[in-house]
């Protein structure tokens, strides 16, 4: 039996989901705003600062680089993040706890650390200030997710499966592409949406490795509000902040939230 009362641990998560949204509510009622500066709309709803991007091509190419490097950077996390999640969870070797911490650091340490960090080792490699530095950048901070995700996953997952198909005379990569990857799926998944959504918001790794001739859309927007303030800069950000919420759509319609998360949810208890 709880301890808490029902009501009021309701109403805390609801206060608290406000103070979570707020911010961003305010930002979304900035951009429909008529007027010139930053005000929420009290009188009328426009469309005027959003029909406002399409005459500022720097914003349109930004958010092409963006996506680029979002879509390059979800595939290798996945990519990584998949086997890194797959050689820790099934294999007992020495180091694997370490190798396991070392995978989840980038979300213990500051990312102002991790850019000063990269900052050094890729202008000693010659990357310093290209897209390639941007997108190891990009991995280095989007990986642990993928590998939460589908660790999570691997977590409920029974080896005697696999056993089974290849005593049936199933190969291993049949066995994998038949078996285990059709039931880590939604851990892949919700992984390479989680990245793809970090990599389009990720602003201070991006600002020490990207250099002043790329400027991807968080990097335009931070320039932006640092010397104008006008609601512009609230309407690319409602559009960046529809297109998180388009890719958690995707994911629940994919794999669903429930299941997705569910995992995850195990994985923490056990």
């Amino acid at each position: 039996m709880s301890l808490v009362p029902k009501r009021p641990l309701v109403l805390f998560n609801l206060l608290f989901l406000a103070f979570l949204l707020a911010p961003i509510l305010v930002v979304v009622m900035v951009a429909f705003t008529p007027e010139g500066w930053l005000q929420i709309p009290t009188h009328a709803f426009s469309l005027r600062w959003f029909r406002e991007i399409l005459k500022h091509p720097e914003f349109i190419s930004a958010y092409k680089i963006s996506l680029l490097i979002a879509v390059v950077t979800a595939a290798l996390a996945t990519l990584l993040g998949m086997l890194a999640a797959m050689a820790v969870a099934q294999y007992r070797f020495p180091g694997r706890e370490l190798l396991n911490s070392l995978l989840l650091s980038p979300l213990m340490v500051p990312t102002v650390m991790t850019g000063i960090g990269l900052l050094y080792f890729l202008s000693m490699l010659g990357l310093a200030s290209t897209v390639t530095a941007i997108i190891l950048g990009h991995v280095i901070v989007t990986i642990p997710y993928v590998v939460r995700m589908v660790s999570a996953s691997l977590a409920g997952f029974d080896p005697n499966l696999e056993r089974a198909a290849m005593n049936l005379g199933a190969n291993p990569v049949q066995t994998f592409l038949k078996i285990r990857l059709p039931l880590i799926a939604p851990g892949i998944t919700a992984g390479a949406i989680f990245a793809f959504i970090m990599s389009m918001d990720e602003l201070t790794v991006t600002l020490f490795v990207s250099g002043p001739k790329i400027a991807t859309l968080p990097i335009r927007i931070y320039n932006e509000i640092t010397y104008i303030t006008d609601p512009l800069v609230a309407s690319v950000s409602t559009v960046v902040v529809a297109i998180s919420c388009i890719a958690v759509l995707v994911l629940d319609r994919l794999v669903g939230l429930d299941r997705a998360f569910g995992d995850v949810q195990v994985s923490v208890v056990k």
